[in-house]
């Protein structure tokens, strides 16, 4: 299914099957896995490694960590099938380039269609952005223990 522009919404983006609350890993590279392997199984990309190599490149194009432990990596790859929306937390905080300096537990990576246009994946991270501009919503990302409350924290909120 196509998202468009005008009808974006989070919830086109993410499910269940997207989220781990429990990633294992505990370096960046390892989570940008666990959460590309999300991905994978979800049919949303149908190279891990494509896809991983354009996350990391993209990674090298500026720092993705934002402030209060929470990281918005995303690549934009020809191996994405759909764009979709993983979102891991790590049980420790990971070192990631952040904007505050601090590592980082809550991970939302972005998986965008390269044919899609530039604005729907500004659109996306601009709506998750927004989001976490909110001090009591970027904490409760922190707090939450089910997948079902991520999302529905995002879709109340977006």
């Amino acid at each position: 299914m196509e998202v468009k522009f005008e009808d974006l919404e989070i919830g086109k983006v993410i499910n269940d099957d997207l989220i781990d609350l429990e990633l294992k890993s505990t370096t960046k590279l390892g989570v940008i896995q666990e959460l590309t392997h999300l991905l994978y199984k979800n049919h949303c990309i149908n190279s891990e490694e494509n896809f991983i190599q354009d996350v990391l490149y993209r990674e090298d194009q500026g720092v993705t960590g934002l402030e209060k432990g929470i990281a918005i990596p995303h690549g934009k790859s020809e191996s994405v099938i759909k764009t979709s929306l993983a979102i891991g937390r790590t049980k420790k905080p990971i070192e990631w380039e952040s904007m505050d300096g601090k590592p980082i537990e809550v991970i939302f990576l972005f998986a965008v269609r390269k044919s899609d246009s530039n604005t729907l994946h500004i659109k996306l991270l601009q709506k998750v952005a927004t989001l976490l501009a909110h001090e009591d919503i970027l904490n409760r990302f922190h707090q939450v223990k089910t997948k079902q409350e991520i999302i529905r924290l995002l879709l109340k909120n977006t």
